[in-house]
């Protein structure tokens, strides 16, 4: 750090605070859940822990994309009539449920065989998994292992938007028990702060559109795109002048 002139501008300039707008996600159709049931019985335990045991063993040794493919193979989706089957206790409906109120339906079944004290029921998703198309530097399909997601940082997970992504028009898409819908965020306004959709949602789709610069040429940036331009200008005025030279 250096000691700079003193400056008429303030050191720090603070906005002013957008409070989080979090609405409670319900699990739908193709959610993978992670069901973690753990009891006194040590039989119980092998089979309701055979499961979750894989998971945990294969995100520790994958991390990142390899772990979301562990709760894949591993989790439970809630199928087409929004049910999972859960070993011993059979098939149970969670679709349109909190995480928290799939936990207690699971507890509620479980304590058929288990006395209420002696036993553990944790319920949450599998990570929050989307996919990020268009302008971005690492295009493709992601899982984040954490509970809430910026888009923000799911662009960082992504590698970034490219040079020529507009980022004034943002396609969002995200699905709802009823359908999918279309959201056009502009991540230059502040207000995007404070809006549903700073978070992202479970199989959320995010699409980057490029500038008109795009379509003007090959190039990744517009500098790229100049060069290509001259560079072709400049081989027909060559060819031209060879052509008059001949003649």
């Amino acid at each position: 750090m250096q000691e700079l002139e003193e400056s008429t501008g303030p050191l720090v300039e603070t906005s002013e605070k957008y409070p989080y707008v979090t609405e409670e996600y319900l699990l739908q159709v193709n959610d993978i859940v992670e069901i973690n049931i753990k009891t006194t019985d040590p039989t119980l335990n092998l089979v309701f822990g055979a499961v979750s045991n894989d998971i945990q063993n294969q995100a520790a040794m994958g991390g990142g994309q390899g772990a979301g493919d562990a709760f894949f193979m591993n989790g439970y989706t809630i199928d087409d009539e929004g049910m999972v089957e859960i070993p011993l206790i059979g098939k149970l409906k969670l679709v349109g449920m909190s995480t928290e109120e799939a936990k207690l339906a699971v507890e509620k079944e479980v304590v058929k065989y288990v006395n209420q004290n002696e036993f553990f029921v944790r319920v949450r998703l599998g990570g929050i998994r989307f996919s990020a198309l268009g302008e971005f530097n690492r295009s493709g399909k992601y899982t984040i292992l954490q509970n809430r997601v910026t888009i923000f940082e799911a662009i960082a997970f992504a590698g970034d938007l490219s040079r020529v992504a507009k980022r004034d028009e943002i396609l969002l898409v995200r699905q709802y028990p009823d359908g999918s819908q279309i959201h056009k965020i502009n991540l230059l306004d502040r207000k995007l702060l404070g809006s549903e959709y700073f978070f992202l949602k479970p199989n959320d789709m995010i699409y980057a559109e490029p500038m008109k610069v795009r379509e003007i040429g090959a190039g990744n940036t517009l500098v790229e795109t100049l060069t290509l331009l001259t560079t072709s200008i400049t081989a027909i005025a060559l060819i031209l002048t060879l052509v008059q030279d001949n003649n």
